[in-house]
C-alpha cells in the first residue's frame, strides 16, 4: 500500500462480511456459506475492537430486498458495496467475491481486506478445470492482506492459498451455533420433536453428504451401511441417501447402488435435499458420514446437538460420535454396529461430550472472540 494513502486504523473498527445475494428466494439452508457469514458476524458483535458490523451485499443480481427473508434473523444490518467503501475499515470476503477494482480502491484509502476460505478450494478448483465445470473465478486479482481458513484445510489448501494469493494464511477456529437449527426445529409439525429418541428396534440411517464435490459423497457411507447390514440384517430398517436426486439418474451410480444387498433388499431410498432439522425427527435415527480433507462439517454438529449417533471419519471433533478411519468402510460398518449396540445405554455421556464440543464452537465463546480479535488487530497493525 502506498504510504501516502495509508490511514491509521481507528481504535474500534467498522467491519463488513460479504454475502452473495441473487434475485428471488434464498435460504440459509442452501449451503453452509450463508451460515458461516451469520456466525462470523455474531462473533464480531462481541469483539471489543469492533465498533460496528455489517453484511455487505455483492456478487449477485439481488439487493437487500431479496435478502430479507433468508436474513430476517440477521443480527446486523445489510449495506451495499458503495456504502461499504466509505464506511468500513476492514472487509472480510466470505460469500461474495470482491472485484479487483473495488478492492484496490478500498485498500488505497486505507482499508484492509481479508478473504476467508471455508471450502476445499484446491479440490473444487481442480474439478472445475479437469471436468470442464462452471468456474467461480477464484483468481480475480483482488489484493488481500491476509487469508483466513479452517484447520480442516491445513494440509490440502493452506500452501495452495499462500502461493495463489501471495498473502499470509492463518488457521481460524470453526464456528457454529445451534441458533439456526433450533429456529428451524421450532417449525416442526405438532407431534414431531428434534432429538434422538431411544428404544427403536431397528434404525433408520440418514446419509447427508452433498454429493457436489468428491470431498463429501455418499459412496463410503453407503458401503458402511452395507457392511453393517451384511453382518446384522435385522439392524437397519431403512437407509435414506439424501442429496442424490442427480446421482440416481446416472447409470454408474445406479449400477453401484443396485449391487448392494441393502438396496436389493428394499432398504435403500434416494432423495433430494432437505434441512436436517426438518427431516430427521420423522425419518432418521442415526447419521453415517464420510469426508476427504473436509473434517469440520455443520451436519456433524447438528447431529451431535440432537444426540443422534454420528458415524464419521473426522479427526477434528475429539471423541464425539463413533469414528472410523479414512476410507475404511468395513471399520465404518463396525462403528455403526457398535453405535446400535451401545448408544441408548450411553446417551447421557454421549450428550455431555457433544455439548462440550458445541461450547467450543460457539461464536460467542470468549476464546473464539479473542482469537478472531487478535487476528483482526494483527492485520490492521501490518503496513
Amino acid at each position: 500500500m502506498n504510504k501516502h494513502t495509508q490511514s491509521r486504523m481507528p481504535e474500534r473498527l467498522n467491519v463488513g462480511v460479504s454475502i452473495f445475494i441473487r434475485k428471488g428466494e434464498q435460504s440459509l439452508w442452501e449451503n453452509g456459506i450463508f451460515q458461516n457469514c451469520l456466525y462470523l458476524v455474531m462473533l464480531l458483535l462481541r469483539s471489543p475492537r469492533v465498533k460496528s458490523t455489517y453484511l455487505v451485499t455483492g456478487g449477485g443480481d439481488g439487493g437487500p430486498e431479496d435478502a430479507k427473508r433468508f436474513l430476517s434473523d440477521s443480527p446486523v444490518p445489510l449495506i451495499d458495496m458503495e456504502t461499504a467503501m466509505s464506511r468500513l475499515d476492514v472487509m472480510i470476503e466470505m460469500s461474495a467475491q470482491l472485484g479487483r477494482e473495488w478492492a484496490v480502491k478500498f485498500r488505497e484509502r486505507g482499508g484492509k481486506i481479508i478473504t476467508m476460505r471455508v471450502g476445499n478450494d484446491y479440490v473444487i478448483d481442480i474439478e472445475r478445470m479437469v471436468f470442464n465445470l462452471q468456474h467461480a473465478l477464484l483468481i480475480s486479482g483482488a489484493p488481500y492482506d491476509e487469508v483466513w481458513t479452517l484447520p480442516e484445510y491445513e494440509s490440502s489448501c493452506k500452501p495452495y492459498f499462500e502461493t495463489l494469493f501471495r498473502a499470509p494464511v492463518k488457521l481460524m477456529p470453526h464456528l457454529w451455533s445451534p441458533v439456526v437449527l433450533e429456529r428451524e426445529a421450532a417449525k416442526l409439525p405438532e407431534g414431531q420433536k428434534f432429538g434422538y429418541q431411544p428404544g427403536r428396534r431397528r434404525w433408520r440411517i440418514g446419509l447427508f453428504e452433498p454429493n457436489v464435490c468428491m470431498v463429501k459423497t455418499s459412496y463410503i457411507p453407503m458401503l458402511c451401511c452395507e457392511m453393517a447390514h451384511r453382518e446384522n440384517p435385522d439392524m437397519i430398517e431403512r437407509m435414506w441417501a439424501y442429496n442424490t436426486n442427480k446421482l440416481k439418474e446416472h447409470p454408474a451410480f445406479v449400477g453401484f447402488a443396485q449391487s448392494l444387498d441393502i438396496v436389493k433388499h428394499g432398504m435403500g431410498f434416494f432423495e433430494g435435499r432437505y434441512p436436517f432439522a426438518q427431516i430427521v425427527p420423522a425419518s432418521v435415527d442415526a447419521v453415517v458420514s464420510h469426508q476427504w480433507e473436509n473434517a469440520q462439517n455443520y451436519v456433524y454438529y447438528e447431529a451431535l446437538h440432537g444426540g443422534y449417533p454420528l458415524i464419521h471419519n473426522s479427526h477434528l471433533i475429539g471423541d464425539c460420535g463413533y469414528r472410523y478411519h479414512d476410507f475404511d468402510c468395513e471399520e465404518g460398518g463396525r462403528a455403526l454396529r457398535r453405535a446400535f449396540e451401545t448408544h441408548d445405554a450411553n446417551l447421557d455421556s454421549y450428550r455431555a461430550k457433544a455439548n462440550a464440543l458445541i461450547r467450543k464452537l460457539d461464536p460467542e465463546n470468549e476464546d473464539n472472540v479473542r482469537v478472531y480479535t487478535e487476528a483482526l488487530e494483527a492485520v490492521c497493525a501490518r503496513t
